[in-house]
C-alpha cells in the first residue's frame, strides 16, 4: 500500500530521478546554503528521493538519514549514492514512526518539495512530529511548491503564510523566507523557501 502522498512517484521514479539529478545541491538551495553548519553535524532529509541532498550534504561532511517512503526512489537513491555518510531509511510523514524509535536528535531537518503533499491535519500533526526531532537551536528548512498540480499526484496549496504561523505555534523562528522560480521551467510554478530555526538553546 503506497503512502498517501506518494501518488505518482514509484510509476515516474526513472524520469524524475534523471530529472533529480540533472540540477546541482548548491544550486536548488543557495537560498538557504549559508545557514547549513560548516562543522560535521547530524541531518535529517525528510523525502530524500534520489538522495541529491543527502549527498550533498553527506560532501560536506555531515552524517545524513535520508528517509524516503518510496521503494523506486531509494533503490535509485542507494544506487546513485553509495556512501557510509547515508543511511536510508523506510519511513513518512506525518508520524515518522521508524525515525524517533532511533532516539535521535539532528541539528538541520530538510524537507524539500514534500510539505505540500499533506494535508492540513497531517501538516499539523507533521509539524509537531518534526519539530520533536530538532536539537536544540537547530534548523528547519522546506520548499513549497505552487502552481498546477502534475497529473496524478496529490497535492495542496499551502502558503508560506500559515507554514510560519504553524512553525511559531511549535518554537520555530523564521529566518529565510524566499520565493524561486521552478528550476525546470515549469510554466506557471515557482517555489517558496523557507528556513527556521528551535528557540531553545
Amino acid at each position: 500500500m503506497r503512502v498517501s502522498g506518494t501518488e505518482g512517484y514509484a510509476e515516474t521514479a526513472d524520469r524524475l530521478a534523471e530529472q533529480y539529478e540533472s540540477r546541482r545541491f548548491a544550486d536548488v538551495h543557495k537560498s538557504i546554503l549559508p545557514l547549513i553548519p560548516t562543522t560535521p553535524c547530524r541531518v535529517l532529509d525528510i523525502g530524500a528521493g534520489t538522495g541529491r541532498d543527502a549527498a550533498g550534504l553527506a560532501a560536506m561532511g555531515h552524517r545524513v538519514l535520508a528517509v524516503e517512503p518510496t521503494a523506486e526512489m531509494r533503490a535509485h537513491g542507494r544506487r546513485l549514492h553509495s556512501s557510509s555518510a547515508i543511511d536510508w531509511i523506510d519511513d513518512s510523514l506525518p508520524e515518522l514512526a521508524q525515525v524517533h524509535a532511533r532516539g535521535e536528535r539532528f541539528d538541520l531537518v530538510m524537507m524539500t518539495a514534500v510539505w505540500m503533499h499533506l494535508d492540513d491535519a497531517e501538516r499539523r500533526r507533521g509539524m509537531a512530529q518534526v519539530r520533536s526531532l530538532i536539537a536544540p537551536a537547530g534548523l528547519l528548512t522546506l520548499s513549497l511548491r505552487h502552481g498546477p498540480i502534475p497529473a496524478g499526484r496529490r497535492m495542496f496549496e499551502v502558503t508560506s503564510t500559515e507554514t510560519k504561523a504553524l512553525a511559531a505555534e511549535h518554537g520555530l523562528n523564521v529566518l529565510v523566507d524566499r520565493d524561486r522560480p521552478s528550476s525546470f521551467g515549469a510554466e506557471g510554478v515557482w517555489w517558496s523557501v523557507l528556513a527556521f530555526q528551535a528557540q531553545d538553546a
